[in-house]
């Protein structure tokens, strides 16, 4: 087995991989930039090696850096996680050449896979069912116009070496076809240094499921399960699950075994995936197969029981799989929720900056095949850590939250509960969309493609607002919560020396525009919280005035509620939705009615930045007149470039700010007459 092993990856994925490392008791290198010198996997690994500057293709992504890396450090083995190096033939050639071992597929089958109009002609050929498209090289706009009317729109404009959603566009019209594919090709040069483009008929109402294979370099493959990962927005996953609640086991085995066949067809070593795309009907169809791991791996792993990471560390060490297929069982139920560092609410915009508070759920343990496994598992894949910083520079992801369950409803609920206990505060993040999916009916019901974000949140995500059941849930717990604060107040300010009595039993609360009153009746166990009408519910936790999580129990259910303070109440958050509860005395929630409300101050006629971020270009100059929908500048962050359009008909009166400048949130990019 290898003596030291090099990390060629920075975040989560560095810091997965050290912790098979550690349990394989192979010492572990990492490399780091500028912006990465405080980072995790710089702390959890066995020593650490300074690369460049914080720009990727500066450092991560200069292979001869990396080299130099790996010569200084003496390393036998290098893990290119996911990203950067991880499917760059170049990479692998150099490894090679230097006599260091790649723990990835050979060279061959990075070159042969990792180009999309390669991989599919191969896949062609191997009798793997495909996507119509124009698998040719595009020269220009022009012709990408002329090939995507040929196929019929909607077309998919795809980067060829790309991956991770970058350089990839739906177009449903010429416009955006031209739009598309300088787009595409801007992303996909900075992304990989390669800005080849191809087109492909875009199946509408699709499912995307996958297939992990594993193959050793003694001839032998195998498939474990599927996962589905068609909840996606801009073509990143977002929500991933194992197995799919879609697939039957006929359909898993046909696509399993076409899987492990296309693999050995390009002499595949280690982990790998193949990607489909399903119709309704489970007919399915080859996208493409990534030759590295995958960030949803963990959800495989916590079905089979199978150490991904680890099996590609043996089979780069040239050992034969110890599994068959025959030894792959599926166990349970697992479902990733990736937390990105990115606002909901502001169209899912980039957001940078320090983390103020990051308590992630408490982690189980995960179990080995034939064990039988705690009732619920949480997991939690991370790079990221209290204090630290949410670089412009990299992808946005912080953590995959994962839960397993015996079956996808006990999943879901674990899931629940531990979106609901993770604290997160000094950046934007998803966190209350992700809890508004593992809620909504159509995923419940495992009834979605990849179409699911785009139908079911045309407009954007504008927070969750809570059933009435629901409501009253979260309006018993703060006054519970409420009552305790008040008698924590009267003991410290020495009010009174009999607080119990004093403090009140009637209470108004307010939150989503509801208002109940309420009496309050509480005991060393608990408190009973009575609703006018006379419904009842029984309130339990351990609270105190400070926490910033309450951890509660409303009528034998757990509630998890995130807990701010605002003048006269609490700030909740929970399920999705963000709430401002107050929480009154008859008297004081009387006079609160007659307060005036406060207006926002009108934006209308200003182009905001919603982002950090670079300014690419801008496309209109002072007294132009535009239209609806009309681009108006281009905004980079996070190595996506995103087109910031006109909302409706207007002038131009200035301009605030020209290509290269660096904008914060809500600079204004430029103002309307």
């Amino acid at each position: 087995m290898f003596k030291k092993l090099l990390i060629a990856n920075r975040g989560e994925i560095a810091c997965r991989v050290i912790k098979t490392a550690r349990k394989m008791s192979i010492p572990t290198v990492a490399i780091y930039s500028d912006a990465d010198a405080q980072a995790l996997h710089v702390e959890m690994a066995d020593e650490a090696i300074h690369i460049g500057p914080p720009p990727a293709n500066q450092s991560y992504i200069v292979i001869d850096k990396v080299m130099d890396a790996i010569k200084q450090s003496g390393a036998e083995a290098v893990h290119p996680g996911y990203g950067f190096l991880s499917e760059n033939a170049k990479f692998a050639e150099a490894l090679d050449a230097a006599g260091v071992a790649f723990v990835g597929p050979p060279k061959g089958a990075i070159e042969s896979m990792g180009d999309k109009i390669t991989s599919k002609k191969i896949a062609q050929d191997a009798g793997v069912s495909t996507v119509p498209g124009y698998m040719g090289l595009i020269e220009d706009a022009d012709e990408a116009v002329k090939i995507s009317t040929e196929i019929g729109y909607p077309v998919m404009l795809k980067a060829s070496a790309g991956g991770g959603g970058k350089g990839m566009r739906i177009a449903w019209n010429d416009e955006e076809a031209r739009e598309g594919f300088q787009s595409s090709k801007n992303e996909a040069a900075n992304s990989f240094g390669d800005d080849r483009i191809f087109i492909e008929k875009f199946v509408t109402q699709p499912r995307h499921i996958e297939i992990q294979v594993l193959c050793d370099s003694h001839g032998n493959g195998i498939y474990l399960g599927e996962r589905e990962c068609s909840i996606q927005r801009r073509n990143q996953k977002v929500v991933e699950e194992a197995p799919s609640p879609f697939l039957d086991e006929a359909t898993r085995k046909a696509m399993g075994e076409q899987a492990v066949a296309l693999a050995k067809a390009v002499g595949y070593a280690s982990a790998g995936t193949v990607e489909f795309i399903v119709d309704g009907d489970k007919n399915f169809y080859f996208l493409e197969m990534n030759t590295r791991l995958q960030v949803e791996h963990p959800v495989t792993e916590l079905i089979t029981g199978v150490d991904l990471v680890e099996q590609m560390i043996r089979v780069a060490a040239g050992e034969k799989l110890s599994i068959t297929q025959d030894d792959v069982k599926l166990h349970g139920w697992a479902i990733e929720n990736r937390l990105y560092a990115e606002d909901p609410y502001r169209g899912f915009l980039p957001s940078i900056g320090r983390l103020t508070r990051y308590r992630p759920p408490a982690e189980t343990e995960s179990y080995s095949p034939g064990v039988t496994p705690e009732s619920i598992v949480v997991r939690n894949d991370t790079g990221v850590y209290e204090g630290g910083e949410i670089s412009m520079y990299y992808d946005p992801m912080i953590a995959k939250l994962c839960t397993w369950g015996p079956d996808r409803a006990t999943a879901i609920e674990a899931m629940r509960v531990a979106l609901d206990s993770f604290e997160v505060e000094g950046i934007g993040h998803n966190l209350p969309f992700l809890s508004a999916v593992m809620d909504h009916p159509k995923f419940v019901s495992g009834d979605m493609t990849t179409a699911f974000i785009a139908e079911e949140y045309p407009d954007g995500f504008e927070g969750v607002e809570l059933a009435e059941a629901d409501l009253r849930r979260v309006a018993a717990a703060c006054a519970a919560m409420h009552r305790v604060a008040e008698i924590r107040r009267a003991r410290v300010s020495g009010r009174m020396d009999n607080h119990e009595r004093k403090v009140g039993k009637d209470w108004n609360v307010t939150l989503q525009g509801q208002s109940y009153d309420v009496v309050i009746d509480a005991d060393h166990e608990g408190a009973t919280v009575t609703f006018d009408g006379g419904a009842a519910l029984r309130v339990s936790g351990d609270w105190t005035p400070g926490d910033q999580l309450a951890e509660m129990t409303v009528d034998g259910a757990p509630l998890v509620l995130k807990v701010g303070k605002v003048s006269g109440g609490f700030r909740i958050r929970t399920r999705g939705a963000d709430l401002k509860v107050h929480v009154r005395s008859p008297r004081q929630a009387e006079l609160a009615r007659l307060m005036p409300e406060k207006t926002p101050p009108d934006t209308s006629k200003m182009l905001l930045c919603p982002m950090p971020g670079l300014v690419v270009k801008v496309d209109v100059a002072e007294g132009d007149e535009v239209q609806e929908g009309q681009a108006l500048c281009t905004i980079e962050a996070m190595k996506m470039e995103n087109i910031l359009r006109a909302e409706k008909k207007g002038v131009v009166s200035k301009i605030n700010a020209g290509a290269g400048d660096s904008l914060a949130v809500d600079d204004v990019i430029m103002e309307f007459e």
